[in-house]
C-alpha cells in the first residue's frame, strides 16, 4: 500500500506551523518500515506512550508543504486558519495537530 500524502498549508514565520510540522515529523518516525518504528529492532516497544495510539501503528505518510502566501487563492482560503493539514480534499485539522483525527483519516484511506 502506498504512503498517504498529506498536505500542510503553512505560512513562513508561523510558530503554530512549525509546531505542527515538528509533530508530524515525530509521528513519521513511528510509521511501519521506519528505522525507529516498533516493528523490528526498535528502541521503542509496542505500547510505548510516544505512539499515542497504544499498539496501533500509524500508517505511513508523506508531508507536502504548501506556503499559502505564494498563491493568492490559498492565502484567501486559509489566511488565519494556518496551519491546515489535509489528506486530499479532506481537512484533518488546523492550528494544532489532532492526532486522533489524523489517525482516523489515514486508516480510512
Amino acid at each position: 500500500m502506498a504512503e498517504a500524502r498529506l498536505t500542510l498549508y503553512y505560512r513562513e514565520g508561523c510558530h503554530l506551523c512549525e509546531s505542527m510540522l515538528q509533530a508530524l515529523r515525530g509521528l513519521q518516525s513511528f510509521a511501519p518500515g521506519h528505522p525507529l518504528s516498533p516493528d523490528g529492532d526498535s528502541p521503542c516497544p509496542p505500547g510505548d506512550p510516544l505512539l499515542s495510539g497504544g499498539d496501533s501503528l500509524l500508517p505511513g505518510f508523506e508531508v507536502q508543504l504548501v506556503d499559502v502566501d505564494r498563491d493568492p487563492e490559498l492565502a484567501k482560503r486559509y489566511d488565519e486558519w494556518v496551519p491546515v493539514l489535509c489528506l486530499g480534499e479532506e481537512e484533518i485539522c488546523h492550528y494544532r495537530l489532532d492526532e486522533q483525527a489524523l489517525r482516523a483519516a489515514l486508516h480510512r484511506q
